[in-house]
């Protein structure tokens, strides 16, 4: 069931938040979400796959599925939840009203899937832990993945994932399917970013977007967190223990679908005080009508000068080796070395080979508990 959020926003109470006609989705997107997923577009037997499964994905019997064994929401039911899609999709200006249904499922989590069109699901473990402005930004969250086209391949995510389990016993056939899930992970990681910021642009309101994020992370225990205690791990994590900690956490994400939950509030935290983020609030932002003129090239040079600024920036080791060997550091195999072993090279932290002073970042660090619990929200 579909509507026009136009017309079906005249029962939505009145609130003061602004609302951004015409907006594209490059607004909010991350620079890594577009070109992660030109990238994936690019990858050797993914049009295939994309083209195959695009006229044999049961989509039908999934929208049956949650018809017939979700609760869909509507003016009748979770009417709350339903006031909250419809604001979303009139402050994006989404034409169309996805249908949204909850399952019961104990587990916080929300999703947007669906070939033809997006269905957003959530469930009862997410409605029970949030409450209405932090689920208004969750909502907001899955209609920007609609407005941004996400729901075609997180759909064939969840398939080749299921397919990939089922085919393991076949070597060949499992290694080209596991490298188009790992490519789509890898975007699947950019668009939850992306969908972060959507979410806050609906509720407009940091806190709120903040306190789901930290409640999906620790449980419904908010008297016993703070928002800047929750940040503080998201740089521990960027930041701590040596190379060997970094290549962990690479080791660590691959199998994930979403972003480490820290590590999501961070990257809203930092755009939610961008010029970016104030020119939409402002009124300024790329319009839908000029989506045709948008240069791919264009997109891939936003891209690069996005990591070229993390690596410049980040505090994390390997990010850092990554920048002095693009900087033409200088004895690359003592600095590899020392990173890996998170000790200097000579006596009382002094460099015998080049004269100079040991890092913190060489300096061995007391490991720290800085990953929190695994995500599986929205």
């Amino acid at each position: 069931m579909t509507e026009r959020s136009h017309e079906s926003h005249e029962n939505v109470p009145s609130r003061q938040r602004r609302r951004f006609p015409d907006i594209s989705s490059r607004a909010y997107e991350h620079p890594a979400d577009r070109s992660a997923l030109v990238a994936l577009r690019k990858l050797s037997g993914f049009d295939t796959v994309f083209k195959t499964l695009s006229g044999l994905l049961p989509e039908r019997s999934l929208r049956l599925l949650f018809l017939s064994d979700s609760v869909r929401v509507s003016d009748a039911q979770f009417t709350h939840l339903n006031d909250m899609l419809r604001d979303a999709c009139y402050i994006l200006d989404l034409e169309k009203v996805p249908p949204m249904y909850v399952t019961q499922d104990p587990r916080p989590n929300a999703m947007c899937i669906g070939l033809d069109e997006p269905i957003i699901v959530v469930t009862t473990g997410l409605v029970e832990l949030l409450d209405e402005e932090e689920m208004r930004a969750v909502i907001g969250h899955e209609v920007g993945h609609a407005l941004s086209g996400h729901a075609v391949y997180r759909t064939i995510l969840l398939f080749l994932t299921s397919i990939a389990v089922k085919v393991a016993w076949i070597p060949l056939g499992n290694v080209a399917i596991m490298a188009i899930v790992t490519a789509l992970r890898e975007w699947f990681r950019k668009s939850e970013l992306s969908a972060d910021r959507a979410g806050l642009l609906v509720g407009q309101d940091i806190q709120a977007s903040m306190r789901g994020l930290m409640k999906i992370a620790g449980g419904n225990h908010l008297h016993e967190m703070n928002v800047d205690a929750f940040l503080a791990q998201a740089d521990e994590y960027e930041k701590g223990g040596d190379l060997r900690d970094s290549v962990l956490k690479i080791l660590n994400l691959l199998p994930r679908s979403h972003p480490f939950t820290t590590v999501r509030a961070a990257e809203l935290k930092k755009w939610s005080e961008t010029r970016d983020y104030q020119r939409i609030m402002d009124g300024h932002y790329p319009r839908r009508e000029e989506d045709k003129d948008t240069s791919v090239t264009d997109s891939f040079r936003e891209s690069a000068a996005h990591y070229a600024d993390t690596v410049r920036s980040s505090k994390d080791p390997l990010m850092k080796l990554v920048g002095d060997i693009a900087g033409g550091a200088g004895d690359l195999g003592g600095k590899l070395r020392d990173k890996f072993t998170g000790q200097g090279r000579g006596p009382a932290g002094k460099d015998g080979a080049a004269g100079g002073s040991s890092s913190d970042s060489d300096r061995p660090q007391e490991p720290g508990d800085a990953e929190g619990p695994g995500a599986s929200g929205s």
